[in-house]
């Protein structure tokens, strides 16, 4: 077994068990929800779409999203989604509300930052809130910022460039190292003592952050995510498909989508393309 919880038995073919759950990001991103949803049902079937060839999200507009979010919707649907899990920030500020009108008959499970909890552990009343533009910029982000504790001070970081240098998966490099900290010095000097990680890719440089951040406490909203995901699953009948553990799709380079499950998850699955 893995750090992450994972065993490589679990990735093996088995007969069919539990729901059939659709996950969707706008890159490889969305991976970083994966194990919180494997360790809540270990016996789901779980659908991986990475959207990487129309990422990032972002800098998209909200009707390009919406657009992608539905598209990526049917085809999970059409593979034996039971669920849907839109496993990006961006996308559930933009698209989660047309997606459950569009597919009332599934639960839809979006994300958000998590400020709620960041409010309960905070000690100075300062959060830091890390997230792409799009997300800080949508309604539905500012009611939740509006629904805060007045004598919390939120310091919003729209993180231009993060996602896409996480996506181009080299977790090292300059040019990551570099984004990280141009975009937590200014939450350093705020002096924030929790961060919000609101973008699903922002955890796997988690590490890069802490270095950048010392002694912050950063928040990602995985486990709530898996929690929720586990309620609503427990009211779904077992899939009758015959489907492997795990799938991956990418509107990019499937290949890339392998090496960083393998790289980040050590799960050995192959990708194939969306169509």
């Amino acid at each position: 077994m893995d750090a992450r919880g994972y065993t490589a038995a679990a990735m093996n073919p088995a007969p069919p068990a539990g729901c059939c759950i659709g996950v969707f990001d706008s890159g490889v991103g969305g991976l970083s929800v994966l194990p919180a949803l494997r360790a809540a049902l270990p016996d789901a079937r779980l659908l991986y779409v990475a959207d990487s060839g129309h990422a990032p999200y972002g800098e998209r507009t909200e009707a390009y999203i919406v657009e992608r979010s539905q598209h990526i919707a049917g085809f999970l649907r059409a593979q034996g989604a039971q669920l849907l899990v839109v496993a990006c920030n961006t996308a559930t500020a933009a698209a989660v509300e047309a997606l459950r009108q569009a597919h009332g008959d599934i639960p839809v499970v979006g994300i958000e930052p998590g400020l709620k909890p960041a409010v309960a552990l905070t000690r100075h009343g300062r959060v830091g809130v890390m997230a792409t533009s799009g997300t800080l910029s949508s309604r539905k982000f500012q009611r939740l910022l509006l629904a805060q504790p007045p004598q919390v001070s939120f310091h919003l970081q729209a993180c231009t460039g993060l996602a896409l240098a996480i996506e181009r998966g080299d977790l090292r490099s300059a040019e990551l190292q570099a984004v990280v900290q141009r975009h937590c010095a200014p939450l350093r000097e705020a002096g924030c003592d929790v961060v919000v990680l609101g973008c699903t890719h922002y955890p796997f440089a988690a590490p890069l952050i802490r270095e950048a951040l010392p002694g912050v406490m950063l928040v990602d909203t995985a486990e709530a995510v898996a929690r929720q995901t586990a309620r609503l699953a427990a009211r779904l009948p077992p899939s009758t498909l015959d489907l492997p553990p795990l799938q991956l799709w990418s509107s990019g380079d499937p290949a890339q989508l392998s090496a960083f499950t393998l790289r980040w998850l050590e799960w050995d699955v192959e990708a194939a393309a969306l169509p």
